[in-house]
């Protein structure tokens, strides 16, 4: 399986180094020359800064299902629910081709435990949304999706997916790379071992990080777990895998992120004198004004964490739900 530079796993609170996280890219975005002109659009934060911590397999769909490298470009055509995949010049339809193509390549990736998808945003075949389709007055409208893409997303519809481009907004990257991290400590979960008891230890653990993106969601998450009994684990892992990823694809916002943050402030009401509760108070409070990232507030939560030992805290993914070198919670 091709991979990129050598995985650095992640060290993770109270826990071992992780086992690989497995994430499909667009393969062009890996800085190889399989564009149809030759080129490549290599994304310098996937390969440089993502790729110590992933172990990429990259996909290109135009030339895995035989077209050449350089190629006639192509574009979709048609019905943006249902587009052609034609080349701009001569008209040939490769629609046949690349969804025959598709089909087989996302059950060989079914085998692969990947954790999430990167695509190359625009990609007639790759494009995950918004994609041009060419009608018959020449004109496009950008409600396409690529025809691998698609084919894809069917596919896996809990699979963590983003484009490139939408990785250069810190706050949709932040998210993404969350829920890839979660979806690999699920995976390790339910193949380890499918019993109530990893997951009740699985959502006790996830409680803080599950709070930041939907209380909604915590409330009917916890309720599977506690009213589902031992014999129907089966039953209560189906019902929770899904309800968990729709909540964290859910933003963590400001006003989210400092309720968990004041929620986490009451575990040390009877270990900090006045002067320490203040201090963390204005510090919570510079980072709801926007002064200060959230890296901030939380840096001094774990060190109060770690200084009195408070096990529910210590056992919390939320504290730190990546590597803290991708520094996504740095911004304000």
């Amino acid at each position: 399986m091709p991979e990129t530079a050598p995985l650095t796993p992640a060290a993770t609170p109270e826990s071992p180094a992780a086992t690989p996280l497995y994430v499909g890219v667009s393969t062009c975005l890996l800085g190889e020359p399989v564009r149809y002109d030759g080129g490549h659009k290599h994304d310098r934060y996937l390969t440089d800064v993502l790729g110590r911590f992933v172990r990429f397999v990259p996909v290109c769909p135009e030339v895995e299902c035989g077209l050449g490298v350089p190629r006639e470009a192509m574009r979709l055509v048609g019905d943006p629910a249902a587009p052609r995949l034609v080349t701009q010049k001569t008209n040939l339809d490769h629609t046949e081709r690349m969804q025959a193509w598709a089909a087989g390549r996302v059950e060989e990736l079914a085998g692969l435990d990947l954790c999430g998808f990167v695509f190359k945003s625009k990609s007639p075949s790759s494009g995950m949304e918004r994609v041009k389709v060419y009608g018959e007055n020449g004109h496009p409208v950008n409600k396409g999706v690529g025809l691998f893409a698609r084919a894809f997303m069917e596919r896996f519809p809990l699979l963590p997916v983003e484009e490139e481009g939408r990785l250069n907004d810190v706050h949709l990257r932040e998210n993404f790379i969350e829920r890839l991290f979660l979806y690999k400590r699920w995976q390790d979960t339910v193949q380890r071992q499918r019993t109530m008891a990893s997951l009740m230890e699985f959502h006790t653990r996830h409680k803080l990080l599950l709070m930041s993106h939907s209380q909604e969601k915590l409330r009917a998450l916890g309720k599977i777990v506690s009213d589902i009994g031992n014999a129907d684990v089966e039953a209560a892992i189906a019902a929770y895998f899904p309800l968990m990823m729709d909540a964290v694809a859910q933003h963590a916002t400001v006003k989210k992120q400092r309720n968990v943050l004041l929620h986490v402030m009451g575990y040390f009401k009877k270990h900090l004198d006045a002067d320490e509760k203040q201090e963390l108070l204005e510090v919570v409070d510079r980072y709801a004004a926007g002064l200060a990232p959230l890296i901030v507030p939380v840096t001094l939560l774990n060190h109060y964490v770690r200084k009195y030992r408070q096990p529910y805290l210590q056992a919390q993914w939320w504290l730190q739900p990546h590597p803290v070198e991708l520094a996504l919670r740095n911004h304000a």
